[in-house]
């Protein structure tokens, strides 16, 4: 009888033991899973801001191809209207002295987009260089810098900056404004813009009334940081907030709440060092040619 009632105890110990062991396995299992959620979440908002940002670059190559090809349909009609000179012997015609010169115009005003639209790219292309040449491979992981239309923008995400819901700089971000720093002081005479932007769900904290509140209140703490930690001239300084009305993505998810959820430190070059920098860019093949305004449609 004791056999018979010792058996069945040792099985429940075993079925127990095998249970405590599924559970701990499905716990990691659920950790796992969650750090691979996060992970593609991240992915996920890079490659929308890497999305937009081609479609961007898309746009304006569009815009001058779209003048390119309207410039070339121009000349031709110029060289048309000249063919039809010379075969009616110059009679009832245009002056084939102005039509040549329209056409010499209008080729040298096509050379010259070509040569805008390449230098745009190769200005980009310097400026970005110049401005990461300071960060690691590993750094500019945690740093997107882009450049549009020669200012540099550098985008932070809330979580990387700031405590949950607070405009406190959090420990862990002194390696990142460390990171900001390096390509501030590299360029000390700029003008740098610090501007926060939220989501647009509404804050619920005693001493801040608002999203303006908030964004204003994280883009000021990012300042005093690189001025008291980082020794920025606070001369070069500006702290602004944008709230929740300048969404890059659609707040209707969580990704697109996360992606609005940034503060963008822009660096902005005055006019004579933007000047300097196009200079730098080498222009593709023959030497620039002067701007010509494009010929008004039927002279």
């Amino acid at each position: 009888m004791k056999m018979k009632f010792f058996m069945p105890a040792i099985l429940l110990v075993v079925a127990v033991a095998s249970g405590c062991v599924s559970t701990k396995k499905y716990q990691a299992l659920q950790a796992d899973n969650a750090n691979l959620q996060k992970k593609n979440d991240e992915v996920m908002q890079s490659y929308q801001v890497t999305q937009q940002e081609l479609a961007g670059s898309k746009s304006r190559v569009t815009s001058l191809e779209e003048q390119i090809a309207a410039a070339n349909a121009n000349t031709a009609a110029l060289q048309d209207a000249l063919n039809k000179c010379l075969a009616g012997n110059n009679q009832g015609g245009m002056n084939i002295s102005k039509l040549v010169d329209q056409i010499n115009a209008s080729n040298a005003y096509i050379k010259e987009l070509v040569n805008s639209k390449n230098k745009s790219d190769s200005l980009n292309m310097v400026l970005t260089n110049n401005l990461t040449r300071s960060l690691s491979p590993d750094e500019t992981k945690d740093v997107d810098v882009k450049v549009l239309k020669g200012v540099v923008y550098v985008s932070l995400s809330d979580n990387m900056i700031y405590k949950s819901g607070s405009y406190e700089i959090s420990d862990r971000a002194g390696a990142t404004l460390a990171k900001i720093a390096k390509i501030i002081n590299d360029y000390s005479t700029y003008d740098v813009l610090v501007e926060g932007n939220t989501d647009n769900v509404p804050i619920s904290q005693k001493n801040i009334r608002n999203n303006w509140d908030l964004s204003t209140l994280r883009a000021s703490s990012v300042v005093m940081a690189l001025q008291n930690t980082y020794g920025v001239d606070p001369k070069r300084l500006t702290a602004g907030g944008r709230g929740e009305f300048n969404p890059i993505a659609d707040n209707s998810s969580p990704a697109g709440k996360s992606q609005n959820r940034r503060t963008e430190i822009i660096i902005t070059p005055k006019l004579d060092q933007f000047m300097a920098l196009i200079g730098k860019a080498p222009a593709p093949g023959a030497t620039t040619v002067p701007t010509v305004p494009a010929p008004a449609p039927g002279q």
